[in-house]
C-alpha cells in the first residue's frame, strides 16, 4: 500500500540515525535525547538496538530526522 501522507515511508531506521548522526554528530543527539546509546559509547548498531524496543525515543527520534529534512529544503 502507498502512504502518501506519511514523509517516512520507505526510509529504514537505519538510514534516519546515520543521517542524523552525520548531521548533528552523537553529542548533540545525546544533548537533544537524553539516552545512554547517544551519549555512552554510540554506535549505530547499539542505537538501532534501543531504538526499536522504545517506542517513546523512536518517536523523538523519527521527529528530530523530519525536522532536520524541514530545516534542508528552506
Amino acid at each position: 500500500m502507498q502512504q502518501p501522507n506519511n514523509p517516512l515511508h520507505g526510509i529504514k531506521l537505519e538510514q534516519i540515525v546515520t543521517d542524523l548522526q552525520a548531521h548533528y554528530g552523537w553529542e548533540y543527539l545525546g544533548c537533544i535525547i537524553n539516552v545512554r546509546c547517544f551519549t555512552d559509547n554510540p554506535s549505530v548498531k547499539s542505537s538501532l538496538k534501543f531504538l526499536r524496543r522504545t517506542p517513546w525515543a523512536r518517536t523523538k527520534v523519527e521527529n528530530m530526522y523530519l525536522n532536520m529534512l524541514k530545516q534542508q529544503t528552506k
